[in-house]
């Protein structure tokens, strides 16, 4: 009986110096989901995957698609955001800084294939910045912009709002918006499937 308790000592003994050895080295007795090939549950701009949840304005916007645009070997990203009958998109680049914009479409804006300079639009003045060609990769919905290339034209007014002009295939896709900062987001992972997109 006095060998079983001794074993028993033992065996506790050696199982608290396995998992003080284990915590020292920051090795865990639980697999992450790296290690058991488990998809990551957290969420950056970067990782947004269809079927993640966007919280902003005080909504739960679901994502959709996202395109990723690269124009000479630089790279940034937008994401088609959807609550019921309304879509945004959030576009993200990495410069020296990261940079998040929220885009919402705009309709009714004439514009000609070669964009002008400057553009008023609701009293607001934006002046071109940028303009070139970039090619595309497409995942999930992505609305008229299924070309895998497009000609873009960036804006900013003096206010610090945004507008962008795009030439998708003889299409012409406007959105406008601003900058806002990456910790304004609440980002919910979600199960992969399109809400509102089959």
């Amino acid at each position: 009986m006095l060998a079983l308790v001794w074993i028993g000592i033992i065996a506790i003994a050696v199982v608290a110096i396995i998992l003080l050895v284990r915590q020292s080295q920051g090795k865990s007795l639980i697999p992450s989901s790296s290690q058991t090939g488990l998809p990551s549950l957290q969420r950056t701009v970067f990782t947004l995957q269809a079927g993640d949840i966007v919280q902003y304005e005080g909504a739960d916007w679901v994502v959709e698609g996202q395109l990723t645009y690269n124009s000479h070997g630089f790279v940034w990203m937008e994401y088609l955001l959807q609550d019921a009958d309304q879509i945004r998109w959030l576009s993200v680049e990495e410069d020296d800084q990261v940079e998040v914009c929220w885009l919402k479409p705009v309709k009714g804006l004439e514009i000609s294939h070669t964009p002008p300079q400057q553009i008023t639009v609701a009293d607001v003045v934006f002046q071109l910045e940028e303009s070139d060609t970039a090619q595309m990769t497409h995942l999930g919905a992505t609305l008229n912009r299924q070309a895998q290339q497009c000609r873009y034209f960036d804006y900013s007014s003096a206010d610090g709002q945004v507008l962008s002009v795009e030439h998708w295939d003889g299409e012409t896709e406007i959105t406008m918006g601003h900058q806002i900062r990456p910790s304004a987001l609440i980002l919910l992972p979600g199960d992969g499937r399109h809400v509102y997109d089959g």
